[in-house]
Parts: structure tokens; sequence; C-alpha cells
């Protein structure tokens, strides 16, 4: 796409509108855990980054091995910084399992990431954003007394359960039609990424005023 753009916008985001119940994970089965911090990196300088993740999958993706497909769009601050999309490493039945391996696999990539600036030297806010848009997953993953029902999703499921209890990450329920990695999980054609696409690769000004700037061209093409 050669009028894409990636711009590097350095504010953080602002989730202070953003309900986050709190729970006291200090009862459940973990224990209360706290990140294990690295002793050996440098004193962190500079501004501060928020860690923010997309995550989505596609059940059945793959109609040959019937495998389903992991979609995760990574952000430092509010531009993106990388992407993994890849089929997932066993079959599974049911939507709940397969967003679950998703899950997993942002959790894991955020924990690198968490490393990776602290080694850098950068600053980093305690939490990171993770946002997926399967409500029963992210419910399942916060709740300190959710019951698991689904046995062989045990290890995905405490391994999230153990990332949020630490205070890694917080798991935030997000409509499908505003979530990017919806764009990385499924088959998609240009016209339905678009809404999603052009804040992250085609727009050139503050991605505050984008729905402003689409209301104003959808007057302008009505009034025409």
């Amino acid at each position: 796409m050669k009028n894409g753009a990636i711009r590097f916008r350095t504010h953080e985001p602002d989730y202070s509108d953003i309900p986050v119940p709190h729970f006291d994970w200090g009862e459940t089965i973990y224990g209360s855990p706290t990140e294990v911090l690295p002793h050996d990196t440098p004193e962190p300088l500079g501004q501060f980054m928020r860690i923010t993740h997309y995550v989505d999958a596609n059940l059945y993706h793959d109609y040959v091995t019937g495998r389903s497909v992991t979609g995760i769009i990574d952000m430092l601050n509010s531009t993106p910084t990388d992407y993994y999309c890849k089929k997932q490493a066993t079959v599974e039945t049911a939507t709940f399992g397969s967003e679950f391996n998703a899950a997993r696999t942002c959790v894991e990539r955020s924990i690198e990431l968490r490393n990776t600036l602290r080694y850098l030297g950068v600053p980093i806010r305690r939490e990171a954003y993770m946002f997926g848009d399967n409500e029963s997953v992210v419910n399942g993953s916060t709740i300190p007394h959710y019951k698991l029902h689904k046995r062989h999703n045990a290890l995905s499921f405490h391994r999230v359960r153990e990332t949020i209890a630490m205070g890694i990450v917080r798991f935030i329920h997000l409509p499908g039609e505003y979530n990017p990695a919806d764009m990385l999980s499924k088959h998609w054609g240009f016209r339905q990424t678009w809404g999603q696409l052009r804040p992250l690769m085609f727009h050139h000004g503050d991605t505050i005023t984008i729905l402003d700037e689409q209301e104003e061209e959808t007057d302008k093409s009505s009034s025409n």
C-alpha cells in the first residue's frame, strides 16, 4: 500500500474513562503473585510508555487442518509497533478455547516486551491494556471466582488469569467492530477493514479527530 504510513505518536493513550472492576485476588489459588523483575536493568529514563495489545482469534480458520488463527496488534503509547498473525498449534473445537489460546499468546508477548523495554532503559507503566472482543473470555480471565468448565483449556486459562492477578495486564472487553486485531484473524476485503485500518496506516493527523473528519466527509458526500 504505497499511500500507507505508520506515524510515530508518542503521547500515552487516555484510558481514564474505561471502567475497570477491581477484584481482590489475594484469596484465590494464585496466592497474590507478584511480577518477577530483572535486577540487572539500567535506570529507566525518558518518557513513560504504555503498552497496549489488541487480540482476536478466528475459530476454524484453516479448513484443511481445522486450526484457528491468532491475531495480535502491539502498540507502544499510540504507535503500532508489531503484529502477530499465525495459526494456532492445536485444533480447538470452540471459540472459547481459541480465544483463550490467543489471550495466552498475547500475555506472553506482553511480558517479553516489558522485559525488552526494561533492558533498553525505558520506563513503562505498571499495567498493560489488552483488548479482546470475546466477553466470556474477558470475564473468565478477570473474575477471581470464575470456574473453568472446559478442562483442556486449563493451562491457557490459568496463564492468563495469573498474569492478570500479578497486575501485569488488564483485560478489557471491546466490541469486535472496534478491534483492529479482527483484521488479522479473518478473511476480509479492504472495504470491510477500512474503518480499523485508517487510524493505523492512513491518517496523518491526531487520531482522536478521525470520527469528526469522517462525519464531515459524510456530510460533503451527502450534499453532493
